[in-house]
């Protein structure tokens, strides 16, 4: 394929290395495993076999500094890559609210950040080795933290989520 056909599609070497390593690989279908904890531990066992290849652990640094200086691609980042990822967890909160494990709702952002941006963080920026044990950790910390928002949430007068 030549340059030309590349950007008409891509708008950056970035987005295109983007779109090869992340936006465009299918995202996990999950089925509920039936528990809070079950169903955030199953996601962020998909997305780190996603995220801790070779290629993401190489590319996603440069990606996230070229997201921080290019609109496009950060509009881009967030209108498709985000937005499906926060659609997972919309999903697993209703899921968990229908159970009755969870009192009030979380804005699917915020359960966003307790998981995946921790994997994030321990994979780019602290460069950990993440294994199963640190794997089920993070699910066992983003759990508490849904399930205390949630519970500070439905506490509040009308529900109304308490100010930070």
């Amino acid at each position: 394929m030549g340059k030309a056909a590349i950007y008409r599609r891509y708008a950056s070497k970035a987005e295109m290395a983007f779109a090869a390593t992340m936006f465009e690989q299918q995202l996990p279908t999950l089925a509920g495993t039936g528990s809070l904890h079950g169903d955030l531990l199953a996601l962020v066992r998909a997305f780190h076999a996603r995220r801790a290849t070779p290629a993401a652990r190489q590319l996603t640094p440069a990606l996230i500094s070229e997201i921080a200086v290019n609109p496009g691609l950060e509009a881009r980042f967030q209108d498709t890559f985000l937005a499906a990822e926060q659609a997972i967890f919309a999903e697993i909160i209703e899921r968990a609210v229908a159970r009755g494990e969870l009192t009030g709702t979380v804005d699917p952002a915020m359960a966003h950040l307790l998981l995946l941006g921790s994997l994030a963080s321990a994979l780019y920026i602290i460069n950990l080795l993440v294994d199963d044990a640190m794997i089920t950790d993070l699910a066992t910390a983003a759990t508490a933290g849904i399930t205390a928002l949630a519970d500070r949430h439905h506490s509040a007068p009308g529900g109304a989520a308490e100010p930070h």
